[in-house]
Formats: structure tokens, sequence, C-alpha cells
């Protein structure tokens, strides 16, 4: 019997979830689809700077996990970009982490930036 997957925690899901060329005649040509783990991972790796270690204490991971997610999520954004595929962002093991837990990536992203108040668009001037 194998073991049983360890759920991966992630801070929130992204806004959109499906990337591409705009101009694709037929966009079920060819869809990579990207887990939400992989797409946390190039989130709190690329966009926010921790390094793999930190990644990977945010996620509930081991860094050699978080490493090979990681790579698989940037192969994957690679093959998008340069072979003018639609990256689908979709499934996985996951769960998301609750507005009380403050860990290395929480409270930057968007879900707890913009929790109970107006984004930068809705400010207004008073």
């Amino acid at each position: 019997m194998p073991r049983p997957r360890k759920w991966r925690k992630v801070c929130c899901l992204p806004e959109s979830n499906l990337f591409g060329p705009m101009n694709a005649p037929n966009l079920d040509n060819k869809i990579i689809i990207m887990s939400v783990e992989e797409y946390e991972t190039i989130r709190l790796i690329d966009l926010e700077g921790l390094m793999q270690e930190e990644c990977a204490d945010s996620m509930n991971v081991a860094r050699t996990t978080v490493q090979r997610i990681y790579n698989d999520a940037r192969k994957k954004i690679a093959e998008a970009l340069v072979n003018g595929y639609v990256l689908k962002i979709e499934g996985g093991n996951y769960k998301l982490c609750e507005d009380s837990e403050q860990v290395y990536g929480c409270g930057k992203c968007r879900r707890h930036r913009f929790a109970g108040g107006l984004n930068e668009n809705e400010k207004t001037e008073d």
C-alpha cells in the first residue's frame, strides 16, 4: 500500500487560472496543467523572494519536495512560454491556510493584503 500523500499548505488560490497567447486559434490545442502547489512555490520563491527552506516551512513539506515542485513548475512555465501553449492552474494535493495562521509568505498574498479593506484600485480620496 502506497504512503498517503501529505497535503501542502497554500496561502491563496490565483485570481486567474488560465494563461496563454491571446492569438491562439484553438485554446484546446495544447494545455499544460500546473497544480496549485506548483503555483504556490512560484509565488513564494519568485514573487515573495523566499528561500526554498522558508517556502518548505510555509507549505509544511520538506525542502527537497519544494525543490521538486518548483522545478516542475518552472519547466511547465517555460514550455508554455516558448511553445505558445495555454497554462491552466488547477488541482493538486493542497489545503488553504487559515486566516489566523501567520507563516512565511502569509500576510503578503492578495487574500490577506486586501482582507477587510479596499484594494489599491478601490481607494478613494477623502
